[in-house]
This record gives structure tokens, C-alpha cells and sequence, in this order.
């Protein structure tokens, strides 16, 4: 409340006659204050992303893929796909830990922590290989098949799901690397998202342009979303509590949003070009995009699938990946080694 007082008592158009000279209805009046304060936040210089320190990658060449944290350790993973290896950093002294090698093309990276396992998944080689959290050494792989991607970790089931081959998603045991099931696909899958209070997997599949989503209890796909007026859908975010998945796309650079209760596409708006992640904050209603063509996109919610661009933040060309953590406040950005930019981790304040 305090924050909206101040807002409208600087603001050089009152929200009363900002109102009255755009003619809004009733309903209209608190989205365009909204707006309004945004604005205002805009111009007074107060960014949604700030820079406040990097994390140098000694020695990593090659592009740079997925990211993973562990909020324990305050660890973070980086899949330094290029460099055949997983750089380890430690996020309370902002430094370089450890460049774990003996991975081919390692893609994906989820952490089960209360099983001290990290899971590395493999472009090429041995599909999942498993690793200790707390001194890095190799502990088991799992044979899928090539370009083993995407990985993400069910907390309650206590099981990693990754996605794998000519169009998969198998369920593995982070403990024994016993394989539960694998649900079959039309293409190969790109980012997928569980959800929490259903059995859910959401999962993009680029090459069929298509979302399909998978019973992960069953194992099985139960249906397929398709993807129209964009294509190349890659990353994808979940906004479990208003029934709705965010899908970035590369061509051309768009977000579809779509509900889940019905597989309708809800909504769509242009966002920076080769983005390989985005996330959702669902407590600042916000997305952060990363995009490969060297920019940061923010997007704020100012009413329901309504989104404007907050922030639009020069990076560096090929910083397509990144990692949002909500817990931190912080965003943390992949930036490969290109000409004089050596290879770092950015660190981003979320305001």
C-alpha cells in the first residue's frame, strides 16, 4: 500500500485524471494504474535485474548448456556442454570451485539433494551419469541412448526424469539408477515441467510442434498440444497455481501461454531472439528470458496474460542459458567464451 501511495503522489498524471483522460472504465482503472507505476519505477532508474558480481570459468571453451542449484550446499552446476565438463562454484563466495571432466556433451544436470546425487545427462556417451554432491566422484550411469537433455528431479517420488533419443522421457531411481518406465514421444523432447499437486509432465516437442504431456505415474502420454504460430518451442516455464505453462519460441522469438486445464493457447508476445530458458517468478509475477542474440528479457504481469517488457538487458552473444532461483533472489547467467568475453557465470539481483 505504501509503495502505490507513493507512486500516485509523484506520478506527474494523478490517477484520478490519468483515468478521466483516457476514458477507462471502472475495470480498467487498476490495470492502467499498474502501468502507470510502473512507468514511474522506470523512469526513476530502478531495474528489475541488477549486475552484482561474476564467477570466471577457467579453462572452459565451447558452448555452455543447462544449470542446476544445489540450495543446500549453495552450490551451482554448470553443463559446460562444449568443455565436456561440470564446473562446479560456490555461491557464498561467488568462486570456481572444481571442472569435473569424463562427460561427452553434458546437456542436462538436475541435483537430488537429499540423496547427494547429481545427475549429468549426456549429448552423446553414456546417457545419465551420476555424481557425488560432496567430493564430485563418478557413482553409476544409466544407458537411454543418445542426446540424453533435459533433467528434472520429483522430490516426492524421489525420482529423476529425462528426456532422451528420437522422443522419450524415462523415470530413473537417483539412488540406484533402476529405470521405472520410459514414456514414448513423437520427437525429441526439449524442456518438460512436473507438476506438483497432479502426475503431470509437460513436455516441448519442437520437432512435431507439438506439448505433450505425460501421465508420469502411468508412464504414458495422455495428450498433444499443438504449437501454432511460432515454432522451435525450447524452454518452457510452469505457473502451476493459475493453470498455465509458459512456451518460449525461436521462430520467431515469441511466448505462447497456454492453459492447462484446457490445452488452449491463451496468449502470445514477442521476446528476445534464441532463447534456450525462462522462468517464471510467480512472487513478482515476472518471466526472465535469456536469449542467445545477447539480452536478458522482463517481462511484468499486469493482468492476467497480460505482460509488458520491463527490462530488456544487454548480455553477450550465446548467453542463451541461465538459472532462476527464488529462494535467492538471484538469476544466474551462462556466458560462453566468445572473442575477448571470456566464459563466467553473471550474477543478477532480482529486485
Amino acid at each position: 500500500m505504501k509503495r502505490f501511495a507513493l507512486c500516485a503522489v509523484v506520478s506527474p498524471m494523478s490517477f484520478a485524471s490519468f483515468a478521466q483522460a483516457q476514458r477507462l472504465t471502472l475495470g480498467n482503472v487498476a490495470m492502467a494504474g499498474a502501468i502507470a507505476c510502473a512507468l514511474f519505477r522506470a523512469a526513476s532508474g530502478q531495474a528489475p535485474l541488477t549486475l552484482v558480481g561474476t564467477i570466471g570459468l577457467p579453462n572452459v571453451e565451447g558452448r555452455i548448456d543447462h544449470l542446476a542449484v544445489d540450495e543446500d550446499s549453495q552450490r551451482l552446476y554448470v553443463a559446460a556442454l562444449g568443455n565436456n565438463t561440470v564446473e562446479v562454484l560456490d555461491l557464498k563466495s561467488n568462486r570456481h570451485l572444481k571442472s569435473v571432466p569424463g562427460f561427452r556433451e553434458p546437456q542436462g544436470i538436475a541435483v537430488a539433494s537429499g540423496e547427494k546425487v547429481v545427475a549429468v545427462a549426456n549429448g552423446q556417451g553414456d546417457g545419465v551419469q551420476f555424481m557425488a554432491s560432496g567430493d564430485y566422484h563418478p557413482i553409476k550411469s544409466v544407458r537411454l541412448g543418445d542426446d540424453s537433455d533435459n533433467v528434472r528431479y520429483d522430490l516426492a517420488a524421489k525420482r529423476l526424469f529425462v528426456g532422451f533419443g528420437g522422443g522419450a522421457i524415462a523415470a530413473i531411481s537417483p539412488i540406484d539408477g533402476q529405470v521405472f518406465g520410459e514414456a514414448r514421444l513423437s520427437g525429441h523432447p526439449e524442456s518438460f515441467q512436473l507438476e506438483r499437486s497432479g502426475p503431470r509432465v509437460f513436455v516441448n516437442v519442437p520437432d512435431s510442434d507439438q506439448i505433450a504431456v505425460i501421465d508420469r505415474a502411468a508412464m504414458k502420454a495422455v495428450a498433444t498440444w499443438p504449437v501454432v504460430g511460432a515454432r522451435a518451442n525450447f524452454p518452457m516455464a510452469l505457473d502451476e497455481a493459475n493453470h498455465r505453462i509458459f512456451v518460449g519460441c525461436r521462430r520467431p522469438a515469441r511466448v505462447l501461454i497456454y492453459d492447462t486445464a484446457t490445452g488452449k493457447q491463451s496468449a502470445a508476445f514477442d521476446i528476445v531472439g534464441d532463447t534456450d530458458d525462462l522462468f517464471y517468478d510467480a512472487a513478482r509475477k515476472r518471466l526472465y528470458i535469456s536469449g542467445g542474440e545477447g539480452f536478458l528479457d522482463v517481462f511484468q504481469e499486469q493482468a492476467t496474460n497480460h505482460f509488458t517488457r520491463a527490462g530488456h538487458v544487454a548480455t553477450a552473444a550465446g548467453a542463451r542459458t541461465s538459472l532462476f532461483v527464488a529462494t535467492l533472489a538471484r538469476l544466474y547467467l551462462a556466458v560462453p567464451h566468445r572473442g575477448g568475453q571470456k566464459a563466467e557465470i553473471r550474477i543478477y539481483e532480482v529486485h
